[in-house]
C-alpha cells in the first residue's frame, strides 16, 4: 500500500510558478511510486491569476491537486498552519512554489524518513549564491544573534521545506499561539531531525514577494517569539545607563568643587538628555512589542478565513 504525501504548498502572487511546480512535482510521483503524492496550494490572496490557475490544474489533476483560498492576504505563516491543518497525509511536507525548494530531494527524504529513525528530514542551504550580499549578511547576523539569545536553536541556512511524520504535523498544530514563527516552533517541538543539505537555487520564474523590511519584520518576530532576552537586555542597559549618569553627576560636582564651574556645560547636558531618552525609547518599543503579542493573543481571532477551497472529499471540512 502506498503511503500518502501531502505537499503543502503556500502562494502568493505566483501564476508564473503554479503550473512549473505541479509538473515537477509529477515527474518525482514517476519516480516514487511506492508513495502518492498530492498537492495543497494555499492562495494567500494572490492579485494576479494564481487562484485561476491553481484550478485549471485542479481539473487536470483532480485527485492530485486540491487548494484553500484566503479572503485577503494573511501571510506565509497563516497559510502554513492552514496547510498543515488540511493536510491528511501519512507524511507531510512544506514547499514552496517557486522551486527553490528542489522537488527532487523528495526521493531521499521520503527514504530516509521511512527507513530510518527520523521524525524530520529537513533542508538546509549551505551558500546562498545569487542573494544580494546585504541580504546573506543579515541572514547571518540573525542566526548568530538568535542561538546566542534563545533557548530554541536555529540551525543556520534551514529552509521551510522538510517532511514530516504525522505525529510531528500533530504537535505542530496543537501549539495554539497566533503569533507563529515556524522555524522556531519546528524546533521547539523537537524530534529526530536529519538534514539535508543542497546547494543554493534560483526561482523558477517571478520575482520574491519578500522584502528585505518584511524579512527584518519577521526576523525581529522571531526574535521575541522564543526568547525574554531582549528584555533582560533593555533592564541591564537601563541599570548600566543610571549608574553611568550616577558616576557622571558625582564627577561633574567634584570637578566643580576643585576647578569652579569654568563652562556652562550645556553640551555634555544635551548630550545626556538625548541619550537618556533613546535609551527610554528603545526600552519602551522591546517592551511594547511583547505587549503587543499578548494583545493579539487575548483577541483570539482566527489565524486565516478560507473563501474557497477544494479539497479531498474524505476531509470532513472539504467545501
Amino acid at each position: 500500500m502506498q503511503d500518502r504525501i501531502t505537499l503543502v504548498v503556500p502562494c502568493y502572487n505566483e501564476e508564473e510558478t503554479v503550473s512549473i511546480f505541479t509538473e515537477a512535482i509529477m515527474e518525482v510521483q514517476d519516480q516514487l511510486p511506492e508513495a502518492f503524492l498530492e498537492i495543497i496550494f494555499i492562495n494567500d490572496g494572490s492579485k494576479d491569476k494564481t487562484l485561476a490557475n491553481i484550478k485549471t490544474l485542479q481539473a487536470q489533476y483532480p485527485d492530485r491537486v486540491y487548494y484553500l483560498s484566503f479572503s485577503r492576504n494573511f501571510g506565509k505563516e497563516a497559510g502554513l498552519m492552514a496547510g498543515l491543518e488540511y493536510a491528511q497525509g501519512d507524511y507531510v511536507a512544506i514547499m514552496d512554489v517557486d522551486l527553490q525548494d528542489p522537488p527532487a530531494m523528495l526521493i531521499e527524504m521520503y527514504h530516509k524518513i521511512k527507513h530510518e529513525p527520523y521524525d524530520v528530514v529537513a533542508t538546509r542551504r549551505v551558500n546562498r549564491d545569487g542573494e544580494p550580499p546585504v541580504r546573506s549578511f543579515f541572514a547571518r547576523m540573525y542566526y548568530r544573534l538568535n542561538n546566542s539569545i534563545s533557548d530554541v536553536k536555529l540551525e543556520e541556512g534551514a529552509r521551510d521545506y522538510r517532511l514530516m511524520t504525522r505525529q510531528v504535523v500533530d504537535a505542530v498544530l496543537s501549539l495554539p499561539e497566533s503569533n507563529r514563527f515556524s522555524k522556531g516552533i519546528f524546533s521547539w517541538v523537537g524530534f529526530d531531525v536529519a538534514y539535508l543539505e543542497y546547494e543554493n537555487v534560483e526561482r523558477s520564474a517571478g520575482n520574491t514577494s519578500w522584502s528585505f523590511t518584511q524579512l527584518f519584520n519577521y526576523a525581529i518576530e522571531g526574535l521575541i517569539s522564543f526568547s525574554d532576552a531582549p528584555l533582560t537586555i533593555a533592564s541591564y542597559v537601563g541599570l548600566f545607563t543610571f549608574l553611568f549618569a550616577v558616576i557622571y553627576g558625582i564627577y561633574i560636582i567634584v570637578k566643580t568643587l576643585i576647578f569652579g564651574d569654568s563652562t556652562p556645560g550645556w553640551p555634555s547636558l544635551a548630550v545626556l538628555v538625548v541619550g537618556m531618552g533613546g535609551l527610554q525609547l528603545l526600552s519602551l518599543g522591546i517592551v511594547g512589542k511583547y505587549i503587543a503579542k499578548i494583545f493579539n493573543e487575548t483577541k483570539h481571532r482566527p489565524l486565516y478565513i478560507i473563501k474557497e477551497s477544494k479539497l479531498p472529499d474524505s476531509n470532513p471540512q472539504a467545501k
